[in-house]
């Protein structure tokens, strides 16, 4: 066999000495390395960090309904290296510089008999983790029936998983398993896992883009085959034989915060392709929606009606008064009377309620200074939303709503499209069509200025970054589940998401629930399962650049002391940096404020929170900007509090700090700290 010569960079860029049927790259800093090689029957590749196994080898390759598979028979015919370091700027984000430093290399796999390339294997590797892609250029169309793409852990015999099921009926609206590896069988992704020497990893992807979503499907033990979610025919990509895979990709990390500082998914995707995106605008919103799920009003007309005009100019008024953007307003149109969430049908997206005047409400937010926010439901049928959503958004452009909440609520299988021969088909949320349906109403959005919050939604894969009027989007068990969900979501849920769902980016949670006791205290109805303090809290440790004070106006009047947090609180920030956790069990993140037209702001935030168990955490300050002080504003659970009889307990402090200070913060059963560090 023929060997490669003996090369070695400062950058990690190549081992040593490798047969010739076997590549290496590694991180800048040496200590990830990626080996891609064709010495057995099937290409595989395989990973080491700190110079211990990671996944072991590993399978690569396709399988194709009308064509010969990709992966016996292939050798490597050539390849290429390259370095890369940049440093880019987002628009709004949870930091505005991002850090791209990576080595690639590309590997061209051929058939060994006819000389004919099958597909070229393009692998980045960065000191936070790394992707791999299969881009593909065949003469004829292609449609793949299985990737064969596989993630061999090692050591999976004493690893920890955290995931949720795939497939399911519930999209990703599930609360998260704690298991031995082994028992985690078809999982979404990010999936995130721990193995015995405490390093961590998530496996994910990047750039979804006219391809089916990855899950994680467990066909021997610690052997992991993406799965592709398939069309309602059964195929799982169509492509015309010219494609490329989203990136496969793995954040790695020594401790469980690494994760969390990984800016790897958003590193992998491409840049801005919408130019001035200055229109939009990272803000916080309130909403005519908790109302409808603790049964206050109603999303259908009637005499509970929550979309009024009257009822939508008062929220715009308070909106206005306590410094919110806006008002999202759900059930505004017609098609919401019965059983709505089998309404997909008949819903009009111009079409109003006569008791709801959009022109007067308009009028009345340009008077106050708040702006309508726009609701889409679709409950499932795309081919009834996509025939009228340019006058939609035309419609809502005319009054001014820069951004729109969609919906896409129906069982996992159960998107309703109109096929070309009028047949009614039923998709996944996340395969292919949808994975296109979803991008489309984000690009055409754009073209009338509308930023869109997508719920029941594809997952996140970094696409914010090329299109940056994606704000923001659900895609997990959020806050309403609180109000109805039976069980709601349990004490470890939100700490939990914070090292899986929120690694694929921002999450419209909805915090800021104030009145726990709608359905009375206790762990035995359906409230959330938190402190007062820990809702404040979410506000730093769940990021999304638009944020929901999600509870009733008349609530936050009746606590303003805690409401002032939620009105100090940016939601656009200019570095974040993750200071303490454990997956599931707590978690402390710092984020500096960035002010809209200038690069920084002056102030830090803090936010901290807990499972079930309450805890002591000592945190230095030292994130802080020396040579200054601060004031820090401290929301931290009181003596007495705890989650299930005495949530509301907060004790509301003031002290000055400095970097050189520390802070413990004690947190109480399920429950947080949020502070303000002030500039003085």
């Amino acid at each position: 066999m023929r060997l490669l010569s003996y090369l070695i960079l400062s950058s990690g860029l190549f081992c040593s000495v490798i047969q010739a049927a076997s590549y290496s790259v590694g991180s800048p800093d040496g200590a990830i390395k990626f080996t891609i090689s064709d010495s057995q029957l099937q290409p595989h590749y395989q990973v080491t960090f700190n110079n211990k196994p990671l996944l072991n080898a590993s399978k690569l390759g396709f399988e194709f309904k009308h064509a010969a598979a990709m992966k016996e028979n292939l050798e490597i015919s050539s390849s290429a290296t390259s370095a890369y370091q940049q440093t880019w700027q987002q628009p709004w984000g949870e930091a505005r510089l991002i850090n791209d430093h990576h080595n690639e290399l590309a590997v061209t796999f051929r058939d060994k008999d006819s000389k004919q390339t099958a597909f070229v294997l393009r692998v980045r590797v960065f000191n936070d983790g790394l992707g791999f892609r299969y881009e593909v250029n065949h003469a004829s169309a292609l449609y793949i029936t299985k990737e064969l793409t596989e993630f061999n852990f090692a050591d999976s015999n004493n690893s920890t998983a955290w995931w949720i099921p795939a497939r399911g009926w519930n999209r990703y609206e599930y609360t998260y398993n704690t298991t031995p590896l082994q028992h985690a069988a078809h999982v979404h992704t990010p999936f995130t896992l721990k193995n015995a020497d405490g390093v961590h990893v998530s496996v994910h992807e990047a750039a979804l883009l006219d391809y089916a979503a990855m899950t994680l499907n467990q066909r021997r033990p610690g052997i992991f085959e993406a799965d592709l979610t398939p069309w309602s025919d059964g195929i799982r990509v169509k492509t015309n034989g010219q494609f490329k895979t989203p990136w496969r990709t793995l954040q790695i990390g020594d401790e469980a915060v690494d994760l969390l500082n990984s800016h790897l998914i958003l590193n992998l995707n491409e840049p801005n392709k919408l130019g001035d995106v200055s229109w939009v605008e990272p803000g916080k919103y309130l909403g005519i929606w908790w109302g409808m799920h603790i049964g206050k009003n109603t999303w259908g007309s009637g005499e509970k009606h929550g979309a009024t005009t009257e009822h939508t100019k008062a929220y715009l008024s308070f909106a206005a008064e306590h410094g919110f953007d806006g008002v999202l307003v759900e059930g505004w149109n017609t098609g919401w009377d019965g059983d709505w969430f089998f309404n997909g049908d008949v819903f009009s997206f111009t079409e109003a309620y006569p008791d709801f005047d959009i022109k007067a409400i308009s009028d009345h937010g340009k008077q106050v200074g708040a702006r309508l926010i726009g609701h889409h439901e679709t409950s499932g049928n795309v081919s009834n939303y996509r025939k009228q959503m340019k006058d939609a958004f035309s419609l809502y452009q005319t009054y001014g709503v820069r951004q729109v909440k969609t919906g896409y609520v129906a069982d996992g299988g159960n998107i309703k499209r109109i096929d070309e021969q009028g047949y009614a088909r039923y998709e996944w949320h996340d395969g292919q069509f949808m994975v296109n349906e979803y991008l489309d109403n984000v690009k055409l959005a754009a073209q009338y200025q509308i930023s869109i919050n997508t719920h029941e939604p594809i997952k996140d894969t970094g696409l914010r970054r090329t299109y940056p009027n994606w704000l923001s989007r659900e895609g997990a068990r959020g806050q309403e589940f609180n109000a109805w969900g039976t069980p709601p979501n349990p004490p470890e849920h939100t700490p939990m998401l914070a090292f899986t769902r929120m690694l694929a980016g921002p999450m419209d949670f909805t915090p800021g629930i104030f009145d726990m006791s709608f359905n009375g205290l206790g762990d035995k109805t359906n409230r959330p399962q938190t402190t007062l303090a820990k809702q404040l809290a979410l506000y730093v440790v769940l990021y999304s650049p638009i944020q929901m004070a999600a509870d009733l106006p008349e609530n936050y009047l009746a606590k303003p002391d805690a409401f002032q947090f939620i009105k100090d609180v940016p939601t656009d920030w200019e570095t974040s940096i993750a200071l303490a956790g454990e997956v599931g069990d707590y978690v402390v993140f710092a984020r500096k404020e960035r002010k809209r037209g200038q690069y920084t702001g002056n102030d830090w935030y803090l936010g901290a929170i807990t499972d079930e168990h309450a805890r002591s955490i000592e945190i230095k300050l030292d994130f802080l900007d020396a040579n200054k002080k601060f004031e820090a504003h401290i929301y931290q659970d009181g003596k007495q509090a705890e989650w299930k009889h005495n949530p509301y307990d907060m004790s509301i402090s003031k002290r000055i700090v400095t970097a050189k200070d520390k802070l413990t913060l004690k947190l109480a059963t399920s429950g947080g700290t949020a502070i303000r560090f002030k500039a003085i």
